[in-house]
């Protein structure tokens, strides 16, 4: 039985007026990246990267353009200390990336730590020590001037350290579960250890704010970060970052919000990888901005190999639902919702428009190189004709009229729905082909000549049934209508020729391909469809006028 009475808010709001960041309504720009894939994604594995892996998976972060990356804790891990040795040693951090290194407040860690870090030419030595409530009480039994020494100590030894140890050093401090200490008692830690680091012009230092448990809803959050960042010494020279993690499943939201309230970094991960739920998924965050015109100096156009690395990588699975990412996001099956996004990118199309605004697709699939056809236009038993439609014109060409592709859908549906299945698009093309192409049938033409005759149109054409020719004239208000009457007069046949589309189909050569589509009306009004491909339109437009006849014989038989 659940019992929600054992919980209480266990986080402490900022004062009411800070919360000038309800006055913004989006990310102006984006923030400083900072990777934590390395140190944060990389313990939370069941089997943390090996050194090759960490190696392969670092190059990845520096092709999508991360300039600052946490390579990992060196002083808990020989592999993460061999990790940063190997890149410092042979000179694999280019001149403007940044590694970071995470280390507690303690002494013999810090030492360590900078062994590590001995030579490197750009690196951020990332301290923290756990100042919430809970913390304070239950884990070290210290008072909030015993916990604030602990951070001001450690401050004092990195800065020292910095001036003993070759290698170009920053400084970034941690009030580990900041969402469930005091605003003003937060404040007055990172304060202390301002004093000691003092940031100039030349000395930036940050201040990170990490959610490191998810405790309340994301607005108050950023109204937190947005405190410290009023009330923050030496503002102008510390930059103010968040670390947040998924725990109540808005680690994006607290991110975008504390970032309206003044932050100027975020530490995450791709796909959100982390400890528990997760931290922040900086995919999402990026592609969020991206999505309102906003360049997040990250590169992920090319998504689909993004994830593969990852996933060999970290042996993980990139969720099928995950934003922008995941193999279904921008997949429609919904035929209302394949009809309207058909409709967008057929007046996208034709009003040659550059900015994106298509129904159901925030952006453009092929801007992180996946494609309409195998991502967006999926097919099964809940698909309607206006995506099937789509589908088949984009992959293959074919450009049905309105009423084919409604028959056509209910076949499709009616075969996944039967077979359980979502359909691919060659299926759908052999499902299309199978069902309106000339195939093996009773009637066939093996040929046919045209005369004119003032505004008429004369044929004489050869008919086939079950081995026997036989040849006919007929006189029509042009070629196909000729025929037509040829075929009523052989057959017996009663229809009407209801539906008459054709377009060029592909240029193989010097030869261009045409499709024609027909739709004949049977004497009770139903409606029987024929296609055809030649590269004579006559001879493809008589292929689907036979195949719509063949298909109402059929019918007949049927009946």
């Amino acid at each position: 039985m659940m019992d929600s009475s054992k919980y209480a808010v266990g986080y402490y709001p900022a004062p009411m007026q800070y919360n000038k960041w309800t006055q913004k309504d989006h990310i102006e720009k984006p923030p400083v990246w900072c990777s934590v894939d390395m140190r944060d994604g990389n313990q939370s594995l069941v089997i943390p990267m090996s050194l090759d892996e960490k190696l392969e998976f670092y190059k990845v972060l520096l092709d999508i353009g991360f300039k600052e990356i946490e390579v990992g804790f060196p002083a808990a891990s020989d592999t993460e200390y061999e990790f940063l040795r190997t890149l410092i040693d042979n000179n694999m951090i280019p001149d403007d990336v940044t590694v970071q290194v995470l280390t507690q407040c303690r002494e013999h860690i810090i030492r360590k730590t900078f062994d590590a870090c001995k030579g490197a030419p750009n690196a951020i030595i990332h301290f923290y020590n756990s100042v919430s409530v809970a913390q304070r009480e239950q884990v070290f039994k210290k008072s909030k001037e015993e916990i604030k020494q602990i951070a001001v100590d450690g401050a004092k030894l990195v800065k020292k350290l910095a001036q003993e140890y070759e290698g170009n050093f920053r400084f970034e401090y941690s009030p580990e579960s900041f969402t469930g200490t005091e605003p003003e008692y937060a404040l007055e830690v990172c304060n202390a250890v301002l004093d000691v680091l003092e940031p100039s012009e030349t000395n930036n230092v940050i201040i990170n704010l990490p959610v490191t448990v998810e405790m309340s809803l994301p607005h108050i959050y950023a109204s937190q970060v947005e405190y410290m960042s009023e009330n923050l010494k030496y503002r102008e020279f510390v930059t103010l970052s968040l670390h947040p993690h998924n725990d109540r499943g808005t680690g994006v939201a607290d991110t975008e919000l504390a970032l309206l309230a003044g932050a100027d970094r975020v530490e995450g991960t791709l796909f959100g990888n982390g400890e528990r739920t997760g931290n922040v998924d900086i995919i999402t965050l990026a592609m969020n901005m991206y999505s309102h015109g906003v360049d997040p100096k990250l590169d992920f156009s090319d998504m689909p190999k993004l994830v593969e690395k990852y996933e060999k990588c970290t042996r993980m699975h990139v969720y099928e639902r995950a934003p922008y990412a995941g193999a279904l996001v921008f997949a429609a099956f919904s035929g209302s919702h394949q009809d309207a996004i058909a409709k967008g990118m057929k007046y996208r199309e034709e009003m040659d428009l550059h900015r994106w605004n298509v129904p159901y697709i925030p952006i453009d699939p092929r801007d992180i190189s996946r494609t309409y056809d195998a991502d967006v236009i999926r097919v099964n038993s809940q698909s309607g004709k206006g995506g099937i439609g789509y589908l088949l014109e984009q992959t293959y060409g074919y450009s049905l009229p309105a009423g084919m592709r409604e028959n056509l859908s209910y076949l499709c549906k009616g075969i996944s729905d039967r077979e359980h299945k979502e359909l691919k698009a060659l299926e759908v093309l052999e499902i299309f082909k199978d069902a309106y192409f000339l195939g093996e049938s009773d009637v066939n033409v093996s040929d046919m000549h045209f005369y004119r005759k003032g505004k008429t149109v004369e044929t004489e054409i050869k008919f086939v049934r079950d081995g026997s020719e036989t040849v006919l004239r007929a006189v029509g208000n042009g070629s196909l209508d000729a025929v037509s009457n040829a075929l009523k007069a052989y057959t017996g046949a009663s229809y009407l020729l209801d539906v008459y589309s054709e377009h060029s189909l592909s240029e193989q050569g010097s030869e261009s391909v045409a499709a024609a589509y027909i739709g004949i009306k049977d004497k009770n009004g139903n409606m029987f469809w024929g296609a055809g491909t030649d590269t004579d339109i006559i001879h493809a437009s008589v292929n689907a006028l036979l195949s719509a006849y063949n298909n109402m014989n059929d019918a007949g038989k049927d009946a």
